[in-house]
């Protein structure tokens, strides 16, 4: 192959390809059309008016349905807004303005709060410790989860390390699930801070590409187990289960954690949309109901994860490296020069997340991860996009 040519040949075509966010298909959207004509009743199942102010938690009948798919009891769950990244931020401006439970003091007055991120990770995770001027420290990521023996020496030397960023499940970009041994010793660790959190972010838990599911261990009961009811915040939303846009979002945590979090809340808003919360309801009825609908969202993007991995292993062969995920909603590819590759794909038309996006202050110090969205294109301009891309990794190759 002639990847000068082929690349002068990609420019010429004029292609206008976006894979830069992990946003659900118009197909996929159109599967919760039905919403739109819901709720049939304005009325919970307790019989009180959803069109009105209260329920800050949520709705009970929602939290049973979700409880158990994000494996947090229903009484430690609470219902917000369409975005959890939203709860997640709240988070951490309550625990910098407010005392969390088992805090010395609030986190604005520590001298420095330092965050764990597991890499390659979240950029919107790493934007929220940006904005608040908390230090983040890169912890590599294994095939089985965070690197265990780096994080248990950090919390445990260094009291300013009050979080660690986690994707569990399908994690983003990689699509790893953490190991049974990963979750224990996350539940079991000592911590030099009191008040560490685990911020387990469980965007993907219900979204499987597969007809058998990967199983994740409960931290928040293992937590319990081990004498830190406190140290887990779970994180969960219905983004990219329904509509992404007016989906419904989770935290949930141990009571204390629970009722501190409300607290905030309550200076925030007298209750929330809860006539969305009923439509949820009404349209995924119960866990089946939500397994169905997901196996639906797996029959239209499963092929394109298939349409990355076979473009890849024929165009690229032994050049790269890149990520088979059995879940979630990205595909990692591991290349030289991605920044460079990153470029020469957007000079041809290919939008991808900035090369470094998927590390604390959008700085990839081996320049070697890009994050591939499959989602959102159709599969034919999914496969040229990434035979584009792959044309992209061959000319920078050859230019090395």
């Amino acid at each position: 192959m002639n990847a000068s040519r082929d690349y002068a040949a990609l420019v010429q075509r004029g292609l206008s390809l976006d894979l830069t966010r992990g946003k659900p298909s118009p197909r996929q959207l159109d599967l919760s059309n039905d919403m739109l004509r819901m709720p049939s009743s304005y009325l919970t199942a307790g019989g009180a008016d959803a069109r009105n102010y209260g329920d800050l938690q949520g709705l009970p009948e929602l939290r049973a349905l979700f409880g158990p798919l994000l494996q947090v009891p229903a009484a430690q769950l609470v219902v917000g807004g369409n975005a959890s990244l939203a709860m997640m931020h709240d988070t951490i401006v309550h625990a910098l303005l407010s005392r969390m439970p088992g805090a010395a003091r609030r986190w604005v007055e520590e001298p420095k709060i330092t965050f764990l991120c597991p890499v390659p990770g979240y950029d919107r995770h790493f934007t929220i410790c940006e904005q608040f001027g908390i230090t983040m420290v890169p912890v590599p990521m294994n095939a089985d989860g965070p690197d265990m023996d780096v994080v248990e020496r950090l919390v445990a030397e260094d009291a300013s390390v009050k979080g660690i960023w986690c994707v569990p499940k399908y994690s983003n970009p990689t699509g790893i699930v953490y190991s049974d041994e990963t979750v224990r010793r996350l539940a079991a660790m000592p911590t030099a801070a009191p008040d560490f959190r685990v911020f387990w972010d469980n965007a993907y838990a219900v979204h499987h590409l597969t007809d058998t599911p990967v199983e994740l261990a409960d931290l928040l009961a293992l937590s319990a187990e081990h004498g830190d009811p406190d140290r887990v915040l779970v994180y969960g939303s219905t983004s990219k289960v329904t509509l992404a846009g007016s989906g419904v979002a989770f935290f949930g945590s141990s009571p204390a954690n629970v009722e501190w979090f409300l607290a905030g809340a309550r200076k925030q808003t007298i209750g929330p949309d809860k006539l969305n919360q009923l439509r949820h309801v009404e349209f995924l009825r119960d866990a089946e109901g939500v397994a169905a609908h997901m196996r639906k969202h797996a029959e239209l993007i499963g092929p394109k994860f298939e349409a990355v991995d076979r473009v890849l292993a024929k165009e690229l062969g032994d050049l790269a490296t890149w990520t088979s995920p059995k879940g979630g909603y990205f595909v990692s590819l591991q290349v030289p020069r991605a920044a460079e590759v990153v470029a020469r794909a957007k000079a041809a038309g290919i939008a991808l997340t900035p090369a470094g996006a998927t590390h604390p202050y959008g700085t990839d110090p081996g320049d070697s991860t890009i994050r591939i969205a499959p989602t959102y294109p159709s599969l034919e301009e999914l496969e040229q996009a990434i035979t584009g891309l792959a044309v992209c990794v061959r000319l920078v190759a050859e230019e090395a």
